[in-house]
């Protein structure tokens, strides 16, 4: 095995172990629960969960997705978090290597794993995770020499202002709360981690996608307009597809506005 492949395998088992903390979070972070106390257990019969049956990915597999104590399923989420972790880490780091860079897009990275689970079923935002994001986003910025603190500044308040401008013109156009404060936060933080030049990417990328996804659910499930669908997961997938193919995308976009006027 060479070194490459045995770090590009410990990477993959970081992330599905980290991506096990983060159930732990989006379980109980909406409860405003403790994510540290009490260990791990079963929430149908409190059992404590054991070490070996908290295995990343080999535990529901051995366990055939069942506790062990009193035989429930154990959700689906479980595993799908720890494995679309592993696989977003081993992918940053195939990207960018041991570096600075990795640290930190790992931690976004993570981060919005948590809000996408967590807005899916709770349709919330915790403010702990973007808020604090924020913070950890800009002080990256003063170490990674392809962000700086000003494109990170300038991309928290072009972030945070264009949805706080959307959500300010649809209430007075309409009367109603269209987008929560959590989604402004949230695109606060992706400014943050990927300055300003990001935000207008994923905002254009997050709308094309949630409009084509909610227009098939409304006409599959026959609902009106009124059917609530959370915008924050959409906002995390164009944040992740920036980070990885986002700069190619905006340079063959532009080739063909060259193109068209050539």
């Amino acid at each position: 095995m060479t070194i490459h492949l045995y770090l590009s395998s410990i990477a993959f088992i970081f992330g599905a172990v980290v991506g096990s903390f983060l159930n732990v979070c989006i379980c109980r972070m909406p409860r405003d629960e403790s994510v540290i106390s009490p260990p791990s257990h079963c929430p149908q019969c409190s059992c404590r969960i054991r070490w070996y049956d908290n295995i990343p990915l080999l535990s529901y597999l051995a366990l055939r997705g069942k506790c062990r104590g009193c035989g429930v399923h154990i959700p689906l989420q479980y595993p799908l978090v720890e494995l679309i972790n592993g696989l977003l880490t081993l992918a940053l780091f195939l990207r960018f290597g041991p570096s600075l860079t990795f640290l930190a897009l790992f931690l976004f990275c993570s981060g919005l794993v948590t809000i996408t689970f967590i807005d899916i079923e709770h349709q919330i935002i915790p403010d702990e995770i973007s808020l604090s994001g924020i913070v950890i986003g800009f002080a990256f910025s003063f170490f990674l020499p392809w962000q700086g603190w000003l494109n990170s500044l300038a991309g928290i308040l072009l972030g945070g202002g264009i949805l706080l401008l959307v959500a300010w013109g649809y209430h007075r156009l309409t009367g109603k709360e269209g987008m929560g404060g959590g989604d402004i936060k949230l695109l606060a933080m992706m400014g943050a981690f990927l300055g300003w030049k990001a935000v207008p990417f994923i905002i254009f990328s997050a709308s094309l996608v949630g409009s084509v996804v909610g227009i098939s659910l409304m006409l599959f499930r026959k609902k009106d307009a009124k059917l609530a669908i959370p915008f924050g997961p959409y906002l995390a997938s164009a944040a992740v597809l920036y980070i990885f193919y986002g700069r190619q995308i905006i340079q063959w976009y532009l080739s063909l506005g060259n193109s068209a006027r050539g």
